[in-house]
């Protein structure tokens, strides 16, 4: 018999707790192909166990829609996955320790490493080329920064091309921003091999996978990785089993890409840099440097390319951090919406990337317009507050208006969450975590609007309103989790009392996070935490 004509695999998964709006003390699921049959009570469940092929007993852990990461560059994740991490580094010393035993223990030319920050450094400065070159000697080596929007390289990487030093956004002593930190990314992209990149794509899909990301959404640019990685990603894909990749091409009007598999022409087409870089575009200079940032589009420039994408029925997007980004691209949005019509323009779902200042206008205008805001709920985390990188580089004022989540929600924004990996880790629900627990309390989210929006809501993002619940009919993509304590109001009402919702882990800060133990698409197993041992 050949595999098409096989039957249907027919598993019924029992003695748990299943995530479901419409039965929200389900204990039991029923799954046949790559669909849910039902959900229901422990009670209903001897009725399907005689006709299944396999009985999972869950022992009490928790099943729930699969993870979809909407912001993910995964051939740099894939790198980052066995390069130098740099983020636990408390000085330029102590990176420059890590450096030396990562040199020694690590064969071959070429070094990688990514996720220094020099904001709490007693040192106060960046590191050099001459640093690395006193570790490194004459070994290529690139050292990006937490960000990703700048990096430091060694004199032996500048040497690969010498008009580097030339280009807009070289800073002197070996730091790179802008166009020449895009030129040093070309460099380094060709001391891959394909085989390296494959292997690296492969990696991070993996390692997503075993985090309980179903799907993730594959934001690639020229500046980032090239346009063959959407192809060696759908050669992975046919061979085994992995996470969904949803694949998105960030060059205005599409540039010269042609591929029929693209979702949209979105992504990390950048409007600005970033806040740590001091490339993020204010309307004001920052707190501690005499700068506004760098606008690198016009609001003509969004608008060309929101008509352009919104006549072809492919999303647009851009990313946009700072607030004069924002309204620059805003402006755009409202512009195009002049020229292809509002009901056009919420058909296409358009999206912006990250959005962490917007204005009560932008907001507003992305509620009209039906933009999806693409956000980073770990970037809170990690630099929010009021005595971290976001108050030193804004001050207390625009600090605390960064990333205002439970605003946007309530101006009724579409919201997907991703990680932005490898800027942090794919661990969503860390980014569900980060999310309640905003550091401004007036921008939390309630626990199942947060969930939601690291599920249905990156589903949502690349126009399926149908994925990312557990229900009968509905797609077989789950993961089954050990999560400890769940407690709080039905699941799916978004309004849970305490730290969540029924079905949902307590996500307090301090308390263990879930940890996966199986992942599945479709029907079919991408992880297994027992095959993983």
């Amino acid at each position: 018999m050949r595999a098409m004509d096989c039957p249907p695999r027919r598993v019924l998964l029992r003695n748990g707790s299943i995530y479901c709006a419409d039965s929200p003390n389900a204990t039991a699921m029923f799954t046949v192909g790559e669909r849910i049959a039902w959900v229901g009570p422990e009670v209903a469940a001897p009725v399907h166990a005689d006709s299944v092929d396999s009985v999972v007993e869950l022992g009490g852990r928790l099943v729930t829609p699969g993870f979809v990461d909407a912001h993910v560059h995964l051939a740099l994740t894939g790198l980052a996955l066995v390069s130098l991490d740099l983020s636990g580094a408390a000085s330029l010393a102590e990176a420059l320790q890590h450096l030396e035993a990562y040199a020694d223990a690590t064969p071959g030319p070429v070094l990688f490493g990514h996720g220094w920050d020099e904001t709490d450094w007693p040192e106060g400065r960046t590191p050099t080329a001459a640093d690395l070159d006193a570790v490194v000697g004459n070994r290529v080596t690139y050292l990006s920064r937490v960000d990703a929007h700048s990096a430091v390289v060694s004199s032996a990487l500048l040497a690969e091309d010498e008009s580097i030093a030339a280009l807009d956004g070289w800073r002197g002593h070996g730091l790179v921003e802008r166009d020449a930190h895009h030129a040093v990314r070309a460099v380094t992209s060709r001391l891959w091999s394909p085989e390296d990149r494959s292997t690296a794509l492969l990696r991070a899909l993996r390692f997503a996978a075993s985090r309980g990301i179903t799907s993730v959404h594959e934001l690639n640019a020229p500046h980032i990785s090239p346009f063959d990685d959407f192809a060696a990603l759908r050669a992975l894909s046919s061979n085994q089993p992995l996470p969904e990749v949803v694949p998105y091409w960030g060059e205005l009007c599409g540039g010269e890409a042609d591929d029929p598999t693209l979702v949209g022409y979105a992504g990390d087409l950048c409007a600005d840099g970033a806040i740590g870089s001091r490339t993020a575009c204010l309307h004001e200079p920052y707190a501690d440097a005499d700068t506004a940032g760098f606008l690198y589009l016009s609001s003509s420039d969004a608008s060309a390319h929101v008509v352009h994408c919104t006549q072809r029925g492919l999303q647009a997007g851009f990313h946009v951090i700072g607030e004069r980004a924002v309204d620059e691209v805003t402006e755009g949005l409202r512009r195009a919406a002049t020229v292809v019509g509002t009901k056009a323009m919420i058909s296409a779902r358009h999206r912006l990337e990250h959005v962490e200042m917007p204005t009560p206008q932008a907001i507003s205008t992305l509620a009209e317009l039906g933009v999806v805001a693409s956000v980073q709920p770990a970037f809170d985390a990690e630099w929010g507050g009021l005595e971290r990188l976001y108050a030193r580089r804004l001050g207390a004022r625009r600090a605390a208006a960064m990333n205002p989540f439970a605003s946007m929600h309530a101006a009724g924004v579409m919201l997907a969450f991703g990680s932005d990996s490898p800027v942090t880790p794919l661990d969503p629900w860390s980014g569900v975590r980060a999310a309640v627990f905003h550091s401004n309390a007036a921008e939390r989210l309630p626990a199942a609007a947060a969930f939601d929006a690291a599920t249905r809501g990156g589903h949502r993002a690349r126009r399926r309103d149908d994925a990312g619940v557990l229900t009968a009919g509905a797609e077989a993509t789950y993961a089954v989790w050990d999560a400890g304590t769940c407690a709080g109001a039905p699941a799916g009402d978004g309004n849970g009392a305490g730290t969540g919702e029924a079905h949902l882990p307590d996500l307090a800060p301090g308390r263990a996070l879930p940890r996966c133990a199986q992942t599945v698409v479709a029907g079919t197993t991408i992880f297994s935490a027992e095959d993983d041992r």
